[in-house]
Formats: C-alpha cells, sequence, structure tokens
C-alpha cells in the first residue's frame, strides 16, 4: 500500500496538466490544484497498514450485500479518488460477470490489471465522455472524425488512440485513465469501440483542468470548497500508445454498451451514496438556520423541513434496496440492484432542486449577502455585523453567518452550480435513469396484477 507522501511524489512523473492556459510542472505546490492532491494522501494515510501483503480495503471488490454496505463508508471517507477508483474496478468485474461473455483474452487481461492495480494501490479515474460533435451524428459520420476517441493504428504490440474525454472528475491526480466507448456501437463503428487503461503520463496525453474551488486568499467563508475540492479534466489523447495487455477491447462493436452500462451502474450507485449525506446535511443546514432565524416553529418552516426529511429518507431507502437486492456475477463479484439505484438516482436528482429551493427559503437573502469573517475581525464594522447579523440574545451574528457561508458555498456559489449540474448529469442525464428503470421494472407483472384487479385475464387484453 502506497502512503500519502509515497502518492503525492507520484504525481510527479512528468505528467502533462494545464490550468487556466498555463501547464502545471508541480501539482502538489500548486495554490489551487494542490489542494486536490493533499486531500487525497489523507485519505491514503487514513487506510494505510505497512505490513507488506497488505492491499487497501478501499480497492476491495464486495462479494455480498455486507460487503458493498461497508464499502460505502470507507469511500466516503476516503474521499472522491478511491471513490472513482472503486467504481472502476468494480466496472471491470461487472463487464467480466455480465450475461455477455467477453473473449476470454480480455477477461484475462482485466483480471490482471485489477490484480496489479490492488497491489500497486493507485488511482483510476474514468474516461466515458467524447467530444461528440454533431449530437445528431454517429460516431463515423461526424465532419471531424476525433469527435470520439478511436483508434488511429493498430501495431504489432499494441494501438494508437486519438480523441478526447471531457468532464474527467481528477484526472489529473489518479495514476491510468479508463478509457471506454460512451455508448453503444454499431457495425462500421468499430475504429469507436476501444476499451483500455491510459497512463495518466504517457506520451500524447494532455490534461485542462477547470474546477470550482475558491480563489481567495482567506478561504473561511468557504467551509466546504475550501477545504477540498476535484477539478474536472478535459483529457486529450494525441495520438497515444496503448499496449495490448492494457486494451480490454478493440473492434468488437457488439460489447461496447456493455462497458458504458456498467460504468453507469456504479457511478450511478455513488451518486445515490452521496445524495444520502447530502440530503441529510440540508435538512440539517435547514433546522439549524431556521432556528437561527427564530423561525422554527413557523409551521410554513416545519413543513418544508418535513417534505425534506422525506426526500432524505426516500433516498436513503432506495441506497438500502440497492444494496439488499444486490445481484453477485459469473465470478462471485456483487453489484448493487439496477433498479433501485437507477429510480434512487432519479428521484435523489429530480428533488434536488426542491430541496435546495427548500433551503434558500428558509434561510433568507443573508444567504448571499452575510459579512465575511474579516469583516468581524474590523475594529470599525465588526460589532456592528455582529450585532445586525444577530436575531436575539441566544444567538451571536458570526455564527448565523458562519451557517450561510455553509448554505452559500454548498448550493449559491461556484461548488453550488457545480453540484447542480453533476447531480443530473453524473452517471447520464435523467432520460437515461428512465431508460434502465424502465427495462429493470416489472411491467408484465404490474400488468398481471391490474388485471387481476379488474376482475380480467390475459386473454382479455386487447
Amino acid at each position: 500500500m502506497l502512503t500519502g507522501e509515497q502518492y503525492l511524489e507520484s504525481l510527479g512523473d512528468g505528467r502533462a496538466t494545464y490550468f487556466e492556459g498555463e501547464k502545471v510542472d508541480d501539482l502538489v505546490g500548486h495554490p489551487i490544484l494542490g489542494q486536490t492532491a493533499t486531500y487525497t494522501a489523507a485519505g491514503y494515510d487514513r487506510f494505510y497498514d505497512p505490513a507488506p501483503d497488505a492491499l487497501s480495503p478501499l480497492l476491495a471488490v464486495p462479494r455480498s450485500a455486507d460487503d458493498l454496505r461497508q464499502l460505502l463508508p470507507l469511500l466516503n471517507e476516503a474521499g472522491l479518488m478511491a471513490h472513482v477508483t472503486s467504481s472502476s474496478i468494480q466496472t471491470l468485474k461487472t463487464v467480466m460477470g455480465g450475461d455477455v461473455p467477453m473473449k476470454p483474452e480480455y477477461v484475462e487481461r482485466m483480471n490482471a490489471y485489477i490484480d496489479d492495480a490492488q497491489r500497486s494501490d493507485i488511482r483510476i479515474t474514468q474516461c466515458i465522455t467524447d467530444a461528440k460533435g454533431d449530437r445528431s451524428r454517429p460516431p463515423a459520420k461526424q465532419d471531424d472524425p476525433d469527435s470520439y476517441v478511436r483508434v488511429v493504428e493498430r501495431q504489432r504490440d499494441g494501438v494508437v488512440i486519438r480523441g478526447a474525454k471531457l468532464h474527467i472528475t481528477g484526472a489529473s491526480f489518479g495514476h491510468d485513465l479508463m478509457t471506454i466507448p460512451t455508448k453503444a456501437m454499431k457495425p462500421g463503428e468499430e475504429d469507436y469501440s476501444i476499451a483500455c487503461m491510459v497512463p495518466v503520463n504517457s506520451e500524447g496525453v494532455k490534461i485542462i483542468n477547470t474546477t470550482y474551488a475558491p480563489r481567495h486568499d482567506d478561504v473561511r467563508a468557504f467551509p466546504v470548497s475550501g477545504r477540498y475540492s476535484y477539478p474536472e479534466g478535459f483529457v486529450i489523447f494525441d495520438d497515444v500508445f496503448v499496449p495490448h495487455e492494457r486494451v480490454f477491447l478493440d473492434g468488437e462493436t457488439a460489447f461496447a454498451a456493455v462497458f458504458a452500462h456498467s460504468l453507469g451502474l456504479w457511478e450511478r450507485l455513488g451518486g445515490l451514496a452521496e445524495f444520502v449525506h447530502e440530503a441529510d446535511h440540508l435538512v440539517g443546514l435547514a433546522q439549524l438556520v431556521a432556528e437561527a432565524n427564530g423561525t422554527a416553529g413557523i409551521s410554513h418552516v416545519k413543513e418544508k423541513i418535513s417534505e425534506m426529511m422525506i426526500q432524505a429518507t426516500l433516498i436513503r431507502a432506495s441506497l438500502e434496496a440497492a444494496i439488499s437486492n444486490c445481484q453477485i456475477g459469473q465470478d462471485g463479484a456483487a453489484f448493487p440492484n439496477e433498479l433501485f439505484v437507477n429510480a434512487g438516482k432519479f428521484y435523489g436528482a429530480a428533488n434536488y432542486n426542491v430541496m435546495v429551493r427548500h433551503l434558500h427559503d428558509i434561510a433568507g437573502g443573508a444567504v448571499l449577502t452575510a459579512p465575511v469573517p474579516a469583516d468581524f475581525e474590523n475594529n470599525d464594522v465588526g460589532d456592528l455585523a455582529r450585532k445586525y447579523m444577530s436575531t436575539g440574545n441566544g444567538v451571536d451574528g458570526e455564527y448565523r453567518a458562519k451557517l450561510m457561508y455553509a448554505i452559500r458555498d454548498l448550493t449559491a456559489d461556484a461548488l453550488g452550480g457545480w453540484k447542480f449540474v453533476t447531480n443530473l448529469q453524473a452517471g447520464g442525464g435523467l432520460y437515461a435513469q428512465r431508460i434502465v428503470t424502465r427495462r429493470h421494472y416489472d411491467l408484465d407483472g404490474a400488468k398481471r396484477g391490474a388485471l387481476k384487479l379488474a376482475g380480467l385475464s390475459e386473454d382479455d387484453v386487447v
């Protein structure tokens, strides 16, 4: 296993990563991006075991519902880079354990890769969304054939790929890029049916980073994003060579959708698990700020918080149902129930804006206008700011301001905007969850029950 210090050292491997127009040669020391490295390193140290044969529990393959239930809190504690690494490994296991048999050589490569990743204690990020070009056209009919990542050359010992993958969280801070098709491919799209693991420091890989991290010297008014953030990577593959042992699909169009579907399942499980924590945070903030405002006893405020509680509970119930009803693949790996994962992820994403709306309504305009910590420390206006931010003898004005900082940072500033979009788009948009939910819902059983209720039989159906 790696220590946090060893992880930080591993980032100095010559990777080509950029931020706001400039190449970053020292990720760890970067004033904004370095925060991600530090937080990820802390996750390494939290779970480090010095035993020579120790393997990280974060990279374990769950074999039962209990394993799944125990794994998710560990990933949450270790941070997002651990989450995406685990879901990458579970994606490969789901691909291998599904109903569609993969080529034995691909299965052998994927198993060998997982074993090596577990022993090396690396971090993996997921490259799935292509640049796509004109969304109305398939990959092979784009004006620019590189709009989807494709194989441009097949050599004796590997392949050369070209293209770009967008919205790749933490791309600059992992060791490997799991690069897979973004959707099903058809005959004629063989070059786009490529799945492989690409080292971040491979020649030709270039990553452009964006981030919601605050650009302030004093981040005390950003209690969430000021402590940890994860940049999004615009990952460019500029004729990158990938050796055969790291290629898990090359040209077999029938299997392209299997990778995308498997990753979608694990991304949505991660999103659902995050919703559980976030929903509870929103409920807690709503109750605290109502108490600080002196409105906790008002009926419409209590009603809004009760509705938020119900939504938080239903999201948690969906997660528990997805875990308790997990399925076991052919090789013994457990994967969550697809119906409950997709229905829960849809419900959480579709109702997130309602929970935030209630929170903003309860909190009031001070979410955006509360004085910052430095104002409270100012000799001229500090006491006055404290006085007028107070709502009574039992409520300190600075305490109330800190609640407003948390609400603004989480829901109404750069991080809040990021969450609004990613909650909808992560793991595919709401439409994707609708499709999978419909596919796995027992509609025939529902129809039979309805016919029986109506005193009819299947023979009566016209």
